[in-house]
């Protein structure tokens, strides 16, 4: 800015003294000639308007006043007809000075009202795309809400009439299993009965689980010490699938919640991202501090998810997997935003997914 300051002052001084020089260096008897270089006082008059507003116009006029009137009192003094046209011509140098700097003036004062006006509005518009993104999310937690309510009632009026006939059916199934030889090709049978009623019971718990969260009974947890555990509690589902695991574990304070909770919502994370590899991969499992969040991120190696199923991973009911219930995202979903957190998902097809759950340090829920 200074470097162009500087050259077009450069450049209004080279112009006048130029014009100056030709009219000392000129002799009056070339008159024609000193008719152009009176005009050729306009060019700097206007540019230093332009450049500079009024104070650039009167000023740049007043010089070229100053140092042409001596050449024409000395010059043309004894010209009478000529002398009194070009103190007119003085005159109208210092008028098109004062009305090129006005204009300017007020042309670069709506360019700023412009430039303001086009910033107010772009911070409007940054302001009303936040809100709207804020309304889609509230709008889609709305929804969440809504199918939860009605799987609340219809867990509430089903659980009861299901689980009971499933504890008669097990308990027959085992008396059945016990009564059979070891050998007896009829002892699988018993067995695929048993396991299927095991796990349409776990699906109703997940019914119940999900529909009906538990009160957060906040007490201080160490997400370092949740990670341990629940990589604890599925080490061995690991080394039979293969999986390599990589934990990487900052110094981070703790969080106030249910540390129940949060190590099933961390477990969900951990299931989904191994059956994610069903051939095996590599598990990562990091800590750490953003600002005033804690956070552990569960990344695997597997396929990946596209971005349309990013958006419905953690609606109830939706999965991919034959074999699940699209209940696992949803239940993690739902107790990571009644600890006032939240999960994120990145991932590219091919590329593997990492889930991110982010929660408030204990200073800032106190």
């Amino acid at each position: 800015m200074r470097a162009n300051h500087l050259l077009r002052l450069c450049i209004l001084v080279s112009l006048v003294g130029a014009v100056t020089a030709l009219h000392y260096l000129t002799t009056t008897n070339l008159d024609e000639f000193h008719d152009i270089y009176r005009r050729l006082y306009y060019l700097p008059i206007v540019l230093g308007g332009i450049w500079y507003a009024i104070r650039g116009g009167v000023a740049t006029s007043l010089l070229i006043s100053i140092l042409y009137a001596p050449h024409v009192i000395f010059q043309w003094g004894h010209h009478p007809a000529t002398n009194l046209e070009q103190y007119l011509e003085i005159l109208l140098y210092n008028a098109i000075g004062l009305l090129t700097g006005v204009l300017s003036a007020r042309e670069q004062a709506q360019s700023m009202r412009y430039r303001k006006t086009a910033e107010r509005l772009e911070e409007s518009y940054s302001r009303l795309r936040e809100q709207a993104d804020q309304l889609l999310e509230v709008e889609e937690q709305l929804r969440r809400a809504d199918r939860l309510s009605a799987l609340g009632e219809l867990s509430a009026g089903l659980a009861h009439e299901i689980r009971n006939p499933l504890g008669s059916i097990r308990g027959t199934a085992e008396i059945l299993r016990d009564g059979i030889p070891d050998d007896s090709p009829h002892q699988e049978f018993a067995a695929i009965l048993i396991k299927e009623v095991d796990r349409l019971n776990q699906v109703v718990q997940d019914f119940l689980d999900f529909a009906r969260p538990g009160k957060i009974e906040a007490g201080r947890v160490d997400l370092n010490q949740m990670v341990d555990e629940v990589l604890a509690l599925s080490g061995r589902m690991l080394q039979k699938s293969r999986t390599e695991l990589q934990v990487d574990k900052a110094s981070i304070p703790s969080c106030r919640g249910n540390a129940e909770q949060l190590k099933q919502a961390l477990l969900n994370l951990v299931l989904n991202a191994m059956q994610a590899m069903p051939d095996g991969g590599i598990l990562r499992v990091t800590t750490g501090q953003k600002g005033n969040q804690l956070f552990i991120a569960v990344s695997d190696s597997g396929q990946g998810i596209s971005a349309d199923m990013q958006n419905r991973i953690f609606d109830p009911f939706f999965t991919t997997r034959r074999e699940g219930t699209g209940l696992g995202l949803a239940i993690s979903g739902r107790i990571v935003r009644g600890h006032g957190g939240r999960i994120d998902v990145n991932s590219e097809p091919g590329r593997g997914a990492t889930f991110t759950l982010s929660l408030p340090c204990s200073e800032s829920m106190e």
